[in-house]
Order: structure tokens, then sequence, then C-alpha cells
């Protein structure tokens, strides 16, 4: 990703941190649904990927320690923006990918709503060695034959013909008594 206000489609694991450089009233009216489509000049977007901080509300923690805790942004992405989120006062609004469901799009900042940085969550990676064990194969059991598994089904259909029959002569006895 080139540039980072550009939305691909589908676009997932990215997160943007803008700076909110307006009057703490209305920073905090950024919460508000629809208010972050208009600052960010983008319709449709899910209110509840977009975080709108007061940056003194995250005290030791920090922005940095919110991204890293919070939003699960690498320490090696973060390192080199460490002093610049540092330096941020006011407020902040972190965007995570999912707040554009998928659709490619333009941000088009208003005034006073300056992008800091996007971060890349680099994903799992499922890749792994081939599981090779020889009682993973298809017929590795060991096979027993045909006449000792009639004698097996013999055993067990006689020992439940007989619990069978021993529950019907206890419930004979019981009416008759």
């Amino acid at each position: 990703m080139n540039d980072p206000l550009s939305i691909a489609a589908g676009e997932h694991g990215v997160t943007r941190v803008f700076a909110l450089e307006m009057r703490p009233e209305q920073a905090a009216f950024q919460r508000e649904p629809g208010a972050a489509e208009q600052m960010l000049g983008l319709e449709g977007l899910d209110h509840e990927q977009i975080d709108v901080i007061r940056l003194a509300d995250l005290e030791d923690m920090g922005l940095a320690g919110y991204l890293l805790d919070g939003c699960g942004i690498p320490e090696d992405q973060i390192a080199p923006d460490r002093d610049r989120l540092r330096a941020l006062t006011g407020w902040v609004m972190v965007v995570r990918s999912r707040a554009f469901g998928g659709h490619a799009g333009r941000i088009a900042p208003a005034p006073g709503v300056t992008l800091i940085a996007a971060y890349h969550d680099p994903g799992t990676d499922w890749s792994a060695e081939p599981l090779h064990a020889r009682s993973a194969e298809p017929y590795s059991a060991p096979r027993i034959s045909p006449r000792a598994a009639r004698d097996r089904a013999r055993r067990i259909g006689a020992t439940l013909f007989g619990i069978v029959m021993a529950l019907i002569a206890l419930m004979m006895w019981l009416v008759i008594r």
C-alpha cells in the first residue's frame, strides 16, 4: 500500500492514526455516529471500528501502548514512530480497516484531521510442514480377522441380550409380587 489514504477493496489489517487538531468539544463530537464519515470524507463507515481517544485518558499507557496492546500492532512498526506518538497532545482517531466494510475508497481528511501513521497487521502465518504419522494413514489400524470380528460381535450381542432378559425378568417379578 503506497498511499495510506487509499483504501483497497477487501483491505484488512491496516490501522490508521489521525491527529484531531480541533477544539476539545469538537473532537469529542467525533465519537458520534456519522461524524467520522464527515471528517474522513467517506460514507458508510462502521462506527464500531473507529476509536476517538483523548490522549490524556490513556495516562501512562500512552498512544504507543494503546496501539501495541489494544490494537495488536507489532513493536517493530511502532518503534520508529514512538517519539512522534509521544509528542501528540489532544485527541486522535484510530481507524481500523473493518471500518470501510471491504469497499475501496479514498480518505479525504477534513481540515484539522492529519494522518500520523498507518500500521499493518502482519497476519497469521498458516504455513507449516506437513505432519506425517503412520497412524494417520488409511487402513493403518491393526486389522482383526473376520472370525475374531464375528466372535466379538456375538459376545457383545449375547451380553446385551442377557441384560435385556434380566431387566424383563426383574420387571415381571415386580409386577407379580
